[in-house]
């Protein structure tokens, strides 16, 4: 369920379940263990992930069913009160989950409630008071009730298999930032990343398996380095150097951590694509300010002009900004919102739009405040953004009419066509020619 950092994750699970000699089945046959990597980013993201677990249940009523994900670190005790639930790990739990496969066999003959933590296979309560806190300067201090805040200085390296042009590579995860509407930093713990070598290392084997294209993953990717003293240039310059590895792409990145530095360095004929993800939230700096975020309009569009002026030449491929805008937020009265719709229509003009109606989180800051916007508000305001982004969209494939790039086929075949993402990540298709897949064309928009 949930981001792509969950998939690179849920990816690597499934690999170490096939390496101690497990099979992994579709989700319309019967299996002995259901693992579940949940979010929960919103208040649908937590349904879908019961549902799922649900639908396990029903398929395979003695199956034993494993959850984890941001859910699971959030309301542990929620879980395994559900019908089938076995084993609950949080986001310091990641890396025992694969001690299942033996533990299962261990214990498959007693009942649930009588299996030993045999070498750590229950996901552990938490220790000491490490519940979900408000933040101050210096650290959490006001219980925010979370059944578990993470507490995690570990990180569990990931990276996702199963399609054979891309990759998503987990080089991060936690948060610092506490926004006031956010749960991520309690679910998945502070900020903290891999070194560069084992980065490496895992863009290594994923070249190894013939992918083209890696996409750098993270709960805030540009915050790399924290916890080795390295720095996010220092990774892409490394990763630049893996041979095998065609094109990478910054799956999402905060706009005051994407320097002028880092900017300059990937528009000088790098391996990293003119494609950027980066959260906006919103247009107005008065609910960019009251909900904690890092930066202010000013400062937004500093960065995606300084991106277009650095990246963008005559002929060349125009640069694809998708931007992440949360809608309703509390507080944001229509004069607001009009300031987020004339601020990405008159003033960045973004390729796309990600845009999410604002879900009240329990425990959260934004879901005390008194003055939350009607959902039917929320639900038009979504469908004009919606209708922005299509807009927006259409001109900017308008704009590439004519220009030069190349094409990363895929193996996908539908209707007899194939299709694939052009460097500024336009999708595009073409007859069918299995010659082409996972291979660079150069064609002409």
């Amino acid at each position: 369920m949930g981001c792509k950092l969950n998939y690179a994750e849920t990816s690597t699970y499934e690999r170490g379940f096939q390496a101690a000699g497990w099979d992994v089945v579709p989700w319309t046959q019967q299996a002995d263990v259901y693992l579940i990597n949940t979010c929960a980013v919103t208040e649908t993201a937590e349904k879908k992930s019961r549902n799922l677990i649900r639908r396990a249940h029903k398929t395979a009523p003695d199956a034993r069913i494993v959850v984890t994900g941001c859910y699971a670190q959030l309301r542990r005790e929620q879980l395994l009160a559900l019908d089938g639930v076995w084993r609950v790990f949080g986001a310091d739990e990641k890396s025992q989950i694969l001690n299942i496969a033996g533990g299962y066999q261990r214990s498959s003959e007693r009942p649930a409630e009588a299996v030993s933590d045999e070498g750590g296979l229950i996901g552990r309560e938490p220790q000491g008071d490490n519940r979900g806190a408000e933040p101050t300067s210096n650290g959490p201090r006001v219980a925010m009730g979370f059944e578990a805040r993470a507490s995690t200085s570990a990180v569990f390296g990931a990276y996702s298999t199963g399609e054979r042009t891309r990759s998503f590579l987990k080089v991060q995860d936690g948060c610092n930032n506490y926004c006031a509407y956010c749960t991520v930093p309690y679910a998945r713990g502070g900020s903290r990343n891999l070194p560069i070598c084992e980065c490496v290392k895992m863009a290594r084997e994923i070249a190894a398996q013939g992918v083209k294209e890696v996409v750098l993953t993270g709960v805030n990717t540009g915050d790399f380095g924290r916890t080795t003293g390295e720095s996010f240039l220092d990774l892409l310059k490394a990763l630049n150097e893996v041979e095998g590895i065609e094109r990478y792409r910054i799956s999402s990145i905060e706009p005051n951590l994407i320097t002028p530095e880092i900017i300059d360095w990937i528009a000088a004929e790098t391996k990293f694509q003119p494609h950027f993800h980066i959260p906006l939230q919103s247009g107005s700096d008065t609910l960019l300010k009251r909900v904690g975020r890092r930066y202010d309009t000013a400062l937004f569009a500093s960065r995606i002009d300084y991106i277009r002026q650095a990246m963008e030449r005559p002929g060349k491929p125009l640069v694809f900004f998708g931007i992440d805008v949360i809608v309703g937020l509390p507080g944001e009265s229509e004069e607001l919102f009009q300031e987020t719709y004339r601020f990405l229509k008159e003033r960045i003009r973004p390729a796309f739009i990600h845009v999410f109606p604002y879900s009240r989180r329990p425990g959260t800051r934004a879901a005390e405040w008194k003055d939350q916007v009607k959902d039917s508000v929320k639900t038009e305001r979504v469908a004009r953004l919606e209708a922005l982004c299509q807009e927006l969209h259409d001109a900017f494939t308008a704009s590439n009419k004519g220009v030069h790039t190349e094409v990363l086929w895929e193996s996908s075949v539908k209707g007899g066509l194939m299709g694939g993402y052009t460097a500024n990540y336009l999708r595009v298709e073409k007859p069918w020619d299995s010659a082409l897949v996972n291979t660079l064309e150069e064609i002409v928009l």
